[in-house]
């Protein structure tokens, strides 16, 4: 970790400038606590850069959150300790039946437990979304969201998810960012609308309306996230038998919740980053073709107890559609005998060698987490 600016610190020893610039954008936010925390796996993004935790007092900030909200990885531990490439195959191809991937939506609506909760009917924008979500729940979605088969170094086969909140987070995210630019253009904050970190002050109705908005969409996000853990048991469970599982670890990653720092109560935002308190057990994914990790957490205050919440982007989705080779990222990936999706070019948005080195990563949080498990790629589903 080292000081890149003032009220900014970074545990990514290469950050780029226009990082470094979306941080000091943070900084200046007059309700700041603390200091602006760049994550390992940081990378620009809208307003704040995807890998930035920060600390507010009596403010929230859309933006300083983003539109996946409650996203998150699910990790799971199964009693098997072998699996071949055709036991393999059928997996992926029993889940693949269970799974809508990409665009794709259920075909009819679910019932699930998360729907039971009244903010379907009264909240702005998830009541618009209500029928939406009620079949989007348990799809994998996009944007680099995975189902992975993976096998560990402690002798079992595991499996891992990566999912979201579908369209809702991202209607919630722009919904509220709108009104928060309204806002800060009557009180004449117009350089925070227009570095895209208009916020929401405590007092005012639009920033109860957000969190409600956000924390029923943080459990929908898990009641998705749940559903596609039992598909995937279901799908195992038609090739193996009496298979058990240990339970699941599931982290979030794009939220804001009031915690105690600095001797008070304060919002924490991580976007792009994970709750990392001492003793808590975390994920951090690699790109597709590269190992992920189980992690213990050692709870350094001065990230605000937190960690990246995977490699991070090393160049855009654009980017890798024009600098990157479909032939060489099959290659690497047939190299290392996973089985993957990388097919045309809009795959390449989530190829490899469009992410950081996770080993890098990792190196570079040391005095965050702890390695508990090292988990190698078998398969990859992606949209």
């Amino acid at each position: 970790m080292k000081q890149i600016a003032e009220n900014i610190l970074s545990w990514c020893d290469t950050p780029d400038e226009i990082v470094i610039q979306q941080a000091k954008n943070v900084a200046k936010i007059p309700y700041l606590v603390g200091n602006v925390c760049i994550m390992p796996n940081v990378s620009p993004d809208y307003g704040a850069a995807i890998g930035t935790v920060v600390a507010l007092e009596d403010a929230v900030c859309p933006n300083m959150v983003g539109k996946d909200i409650g996203c998150g990885i699910s990790a799971i531990q199964t009693s098997l300790t072998d699996i071949n490439s055709e036991q393999l195959k059928q997996v992926i191809s029993v889940i693949r039946e269970k799974i809508p991937v990409g665009f794709e939506n259920q075909a009819s609506d679910q019932n699930n437990p998360v729907f039971e909760q009244d903010g379907w009917q009264k909240l702005t924008i998830c009541s618009k979304h209500y029928h939406a979500a009620k079949r989007q729940i348990g799809t994998l979605g996009e944007n680099g969201h995975f189902i992975e088969i993976q096998r560990g170094d402690d002798g079992h086969i595991w499996f891992m998810i990566h999912s979201g909140a579908r369209n809702l987070g991202k209607q919630i995210a722009e919904y509220y960012n709108e009104k928060a630019e309204k806002l800060c253009k009557i009180w004449k904050h117009d350089e925070f609308v227009k570095n895209k970190l208009a916020f929401l002050p405590k007092g005012t109705s639009e920033f109860y309306e957000y969190l409600a908005e956000m924390r029923l969409c943080m459990q929908f996000s898990d009641a998705s996230r749940e559903l596609i853990v039992q598909r995937v048991k279901e799908a195992i469970e038609t090739i193996f038998q009496d298979v058990t599982y240990e339970d699941n670890i599931s982290i979030q990653h794009n939220y804001v919740a009031m915690e105690n720092h600095f001797g008070k109560n304060v919002w924490v935002h991580r976007k792009g980053a994970t709750l990392a308190r001492k003793d808590t057990f975390g994920i951090i994914p690699g790109s597709q073709g590269t190992h992920s990790y189980i992690v213990i957490a050692k709870g350094n205050q001065q990230s605000l107890y937190s960690c990246s919440n995977g490699a991070g982007r090393k160049i855009s989705e654009e980017s890798a559609k024009t600098e990157l080779s479909i032939e060489q990222e099959q290659e690497l990936m047939d190299q290392i005998g996973v089985l993957h999706t990388i097919e045309n070019i809009n795959d390449l948005t989530t190829a490899p060698s469009a992410y950081k080195d996770i080993d890098i990563v990792m190196q570079e949080q040391q005095d965050l987490i702890d390695i508990m498990i090292k988990l190698q790629p078998l398969a990859v589903i992606k949209a």
